[in-house]
């Protein structure tokens, strides 16, 4: 299993490492949660610029990541647009997503992006290439807020993610009965054994889900998410919670010779 290094951080061993969503508005939001990020030791911070209300500007994106960039310091930092489809705030056409996206790698002030890779396979696979061009990380990611596909979907779709070369494949579902958390932590330890060449992030999304959040180090999940102030998805809890819980969960693992 590769791990996947972004500045300081390694992503895929250890504890799952913690990225807080920024969710603001404003340019002053989105730097006061910035600094509300660093003083809760996040690993990673995203920005979801989707609920930025100046998104369809190119200029003022880059601007406030310019401000991020040097708000956060050495924090990797992960820039998302999610679409109205996929549980986000705002639409987009597919060519301005990939503008956004490929101009956000370019700026020099990112370190991630996250790609949606139902958006269609020739603009993901454009946005990828010049992402990694860029010199930038990609996390291909889907997001079903309505149920949770049976175990050999959810694989599939990961394994898109990494035939497309995306650096960190990612799945976030709902789950409609707790018999589909259980599925997702399947998909999510098979991926992880049989499959996965580099690190994979899933979770079950709202209250019933909360768990698959928590034990990622158990069934192969690097990463999750945590809320600062505002949740960006259903069942994210608190940074201070969830570093908590994740601390108790490694010891215990490495105790007992577990992993």
């Amino acid at each position: 299993m590769n791990t996947v290094n972004v500045r300081n951080l390694v992503i895929g061993e250890g504890m799952p490492k913690i990225c807080v969503p920024i969710v603001g508005e404003t340019k002053a939001d989105i730097l006061s949660e910035a600094k509300t990020c660093t003083l809760l030791s996040a690993d990673v911070v995203e920005w979801r610029v989707d609920w930025f209300a100046q998104v369809s500007d190119t200029e003022a994106v880059i601007d406030v990541l310019k401000d991020l960039r040097e708000t956060i310091g050495e924090t990797p930092l992960l820039m998302t647009f999610r679409t109205k489809k996929e549980g986000g705030e705002k639409e987009i056409d597919a060519e301005d997503y990939a503008s956004l996206t490929i101009a956000a790698a370019r700026s020099g002030y990112v370190d991630l992006v996250d790609v949606e890779i139902f958006m269609g396979d020739e603009i993901v696979s454009r946005i990828i290439r010049e992402t990694h061009a860029a010199g930038v990380k990609v996390v291909a990611s889907n997001h079903d807020f309505e149920k949770t596909p049976d175990k050999e979907e959810l694989i599939r779709r990961l394994r898109k993610m990494q035939q497309m070369d995306a650096d960190l494949p990612k799945i976030a579902v709902m789950p409609q009965s707790r018999k589909d958390v259980l599925t997702l932590l399947a998909a999510t330890e098979e991926m992880y054994r049989e499959y996965a060449d580099r690190p994979i992030i899933t979770m079950s999304m709202a209250g019933s889900g909360v768990i698959s959040r928590l034990c990622g180090e158990v069934f192969g999940s690097a990463l999750t998410f945590g809320a600062a102030k505002k949740a960006s998805a259903p069942g994210q809890i608190g940074v201070k919670d969830l570093q908590t819980v994740l601390n108790l969960l490694h010891h215990a693992i490495t105790e007992t010779d577990f992993a």
